[in-house]
């Protein structure tokens, strides 16, 4: 078999979407002759830890190399144990403090030591294609260096822009100034770059003109089928419409605007209010129980905290219609949130309440779904009544199950697979 190295931070039994796309991938690699070994963290706190995707990698028989560098979230708690993610305003002086320091992340001494273990790998035994994952962007930095001192083909994922990330924070002109440069100088050293959507691809060629068409290739988010195939226990049906969203709210994605809709639905339409229930999966925060609990909604309210994925599956599976937010920020038309694809891996209905983008223009080919601007209060409690209206006459849409298929993960590998081939025969 051919072999790729993987460097990923981002990897089970780490939770949380930012697993999902690396994890299937090294699952499926095997199927089409590639044989992975992965570069991630080690024993870490975090905000969420999901061993069920852990035994899935195990069980494809991926190899999993494990640094034991020093790593920020170790200051949260002890090792392996999941921390609360503060409330947001602390989260986000935290946030800019941390960018502020660490250009370009603070993840800068994970991805030395994983350099330092690719090194001695890559020493020993041959490897075909060498395969980045980003963010953390220190990865890429340090995976440009592998490429530089041993020649092998490097692949770098693109699952957010880099430069002007919607996340962004440069303090002053020097903090944008070695971004770019750092990244400029990564990009000179890969020979292909795997963008999630269009819009990432049309920045990085808009901000680095030497890039060509055919250096950028669009691998989308996607499914696992094997997810959705399990015999497993059914969940409870609810005698209500029940609306589920799955994952977490930081920064642009906060529920607020929706809980509000639904509050305004309740005085307006208590008929209909009485026959929804809201279900969140993931982490509610504080102040977002807070919030529920000052608008008097709790009695409509199931917060189910942080499931395993196989049991996040079930729940997606059993609602009525499934909800996601992008709300206004830099560059949001960019964000081509992984969770959505699980979504539409259920062909449930999706109310989005997303900005202009990539987001919103997925859940237009998709079908199945109802689109509001992310804050429009007033818009959204219409759209729930509209689904609402539907739902009772039995008649909620289907979706294109053509456009399901394309985002098929074992499909997506294969793409993947077929573009490091390429560079063999090159």
């Amino acid at each position: 078999m051919f072999k790729v190295l993987v460097i990923a931070y981002y990897y089970p039994p780490l939770g949380l979407s930012g697993v999902q796309r690396t994890l299937k991938f090294t699952k499926y690699m095997s199927k089409f002759n590639w044989q992975p070994t992965v570069i991630t963290t080690g024993n870490i706190a975090y905000y969420a830890h999901d061993f069920y995707l852990l035994k899935e990698a195990e069980n494809a028989g991926v190899n999993i190399i494990r640094t034991e560098a020093f790593d920020i979230n170790t200051i949260m708690g002890k090792q392996y144990s999941t921390v609360n993610m503060p409330i947001e305003f602390i989260r986000k002086i935290l946030s800019r403090i941390s960018k502020a320091i660490f250009i370009p992340d603070n993840k800068k001494s994970w991805a030395r030591k994983a350099y330092k273990i690719a090194k001695e790998i890559l020493q020993k035994e041959k490897y075909d294609i060498i395969y980045v994952t980003i963010p953390p962007f220190s990865s890429f930095v340090y995976a440009a260096k592998l490429k530089k001192e041993f020649g092998i083909p490097l692949f770098v994922d693109y699952r957010d822009l880099w430069f002007g990330n919607h996340f962004a924070f440069y303090p002053t002109p020097y903090h944008r100034y070695r971004h770019k440069k750092l990244e400029y100088k990564s990009l000179r050293l890969a020979d292909k770059v795997v963008a999630i959507n269009r819009r990432i691809k049309e920045k990085l060629l808009l901000t680095y003109p030497f890039l060509t068409f055919k250096d950028v290739m669009i691998i989308p988010h996607g499914f696992d089928p094997a997810d959705f195939e399990l015999n497993e226990d059914k969940i409870e049906q609810s005698p209500k419409m029940r609306f589920t969203y799955a994952g977490i709210f930081y920064e642009n994605i906060t529920p607020e605007y929706f809980l509000k809709a639904f509050k305004q639905l309740s005085i307006e339409r208590p008929d209909i209010a009485a026959n929804i229930e809201l279900e969140f999966i993931g982490h509610l925060r504080k102040e977002y129980n807070k919030l529920i609990t000052e608008l008097g909604i709790n009695e409509f309210v199931r917060d189910l905290g942080y499931l395993e994925h196989n049991e996040t599956v079930k729940r997606l599976k059993a609602t009525d219609v499934l909800w996601m937010m992008i709300g206004n920020i830099q560059n949001a038309d960019t964000i081509s949130t992984s969770k959505l694809y699980e979504y539409i891996g259920t062909g449930k209905p999706i109310l989005g309440s997303v900005v202009e983008g990539t987001a919103k223009s997925t859940l237009q080919e998709y079908g199945a779904s109802f689109i509001t601007k992310p804050d429009d209060i007033q818009e959204i409690k219409d759209m729930i009544i509209f689904i609402h209206e539907l739902y009772v006459k039995k008649n909620l849409p289907t979706p294109n199950r053509d456009f399901i298929q394309k985002h098929d993960r074992i499909k997506l590998t294969e793409e993947l697979t077929k573009a490091f081939q390429f560079y063999l025969k090159a």
